[in-house]
């Protein structure tokens, strides 16, 4: 049985946390997060809203057959799923190309600095 190994915590001083914050760096990566992710959560509660006012008020357009036993509730759904997952991927792709790197410098700029 192996000890697990110990981390020397140096004697550097913290980075400044606040400095940090109140750069035009972490500005522009917070700027660059939330104008992708404010619109997009936006846009998804409507969707999510507009599916549950149908569900409620409009079950006659709901339960329209569009093919065989599926109506449009069923295919509706269904497409808050995919709506999801395509979000998330998104997401993900705008984080890999424009929020990682940005994080990335300001991460390397304070272990530099440290």
């Amino acid at each position: 049985m192996s000890a697990a190994p110990t981390i020397d915590p140096g004697t550097h001083e913290p980075p400044d946390y606040q400095q940090v914050q109140s750069s035009a760096e972490f500005d522009e990566l917070r700027r660059a997060h939330r104008s992708f992710a404010f619109p997009l959560t936006v846009a998804f509660v409507l969707w999510y809203l507009v599916y549950v006012v149908l569900s409620s008020y409009a079950g006659g357009f709901m339960a329209t057959k569009v093919a065989g036993h599926l109506n449009v509730a069923f295919v509706l759904g269904l497409a808050q799923f995919v709506t999801t997952f395509l979000i998330a991927w998104w997401y993900s792709r705008h984080a890999a190309r424009r929020l990682d790197p940005r994080a990335e410098a300001i991460k390397s700029r304070l272990e530099d600095g440290a």
